[in-house]
């Protein structure tokens, strides 16, 4: 998971599911400096009542954490990570980077990948070219540390934590601006630029395009 609000947001999710016993209390394991740094930002948000906290949040959990539910293990070291190998019974573990590009999440898909007992969560996007991506699209091998890796562990996918806006926020909100004399679609796969594109033309308006390699625009 990413480490910043994605982390956060799936704690408290968890939380919830155990409140509610639809899923077993076993250990969770929080595998990312970044991460457990931000989370501490979270709580004093909680706990104070921050206007950037969802509403009936801090009165929810005011005199509780909001991410344990009584068997989450912050893992800051290097040797607390490392022993996260050890476990030997059922647990979460969340860790960075989000698409596996890089960071400790890399160590643990090297242990677990090639064991069928386990199951791996991509959770949010998975960009092209990145390794979560490599295993959503349903790899049976896959490469990490210079060694070709089996992938027999389950491999799912979560599209609903995604905090990007969709088009159609995109849209709505861009109508409300002043009418540019040119948009540039930059960001997303060549599909959904297309797709932008062309809603911002038909639906704005809009003198939108898709900027190519090396083209040049003067602003």
């Amino acid at each position: 998971a990413f480490a910043v609000d994605r982390t956060e947001v799936i704690l408290m999710a968890l939380k919830e599911l155990m409140l509610e016993k639809k899923i077993p209390n076993i250990p969770i394991y929080v595998d990312s400096p970044m991460a457990l740094s931000a989370l501490n930002s979270y709580r004093e948000a909680v706990s104070s009542n921050s206007a950037e906290i969802r509403a009936g949040v801090s009165e929810r959990f005011k005199s509780e954490d909001p991410f344990d539910a009584g068997a989450l293990h912050q893992m800051a070291t290097t040797d607390e990570s490392k022993a996260i190998n050890d476990i030997d019974r059922s647990a979460i573990i969340i860790s960075a980077s989000g698409m596996a590009t890089g960071g400790r999440v890399v160590h643990h898909l090297a242990n677990m990948l090639p064991n069928p007992k386990n199951t791996v969560i991509l959770v949010g996007y998975q960009a092209v070219g990145s390794r979560g991506r490599t295993l959503e699209d349903g790899a049976k091998t896959i490469k990490i540390h210079g060694q070709e890796l089996y992938v027999n562990a389950h491999i799912a996918k979560v599209e609903s934590f995604s905090v990007h806006a969709d088009s159609d926020e995109l849209i709505a909100w861009l109508g409300h601006a002043h009418k540019p004399q040119k948009a540039y679609v930059v960001h997303g796969e060549p599909e959904g630029q297309e797709n932008m594109r062309a809603r911002l033309q038909a639906e704005l308006g809009w003198d939108a395009v898709i900027p190519k390699s090396n083209q040049v625009f003067n602003l």
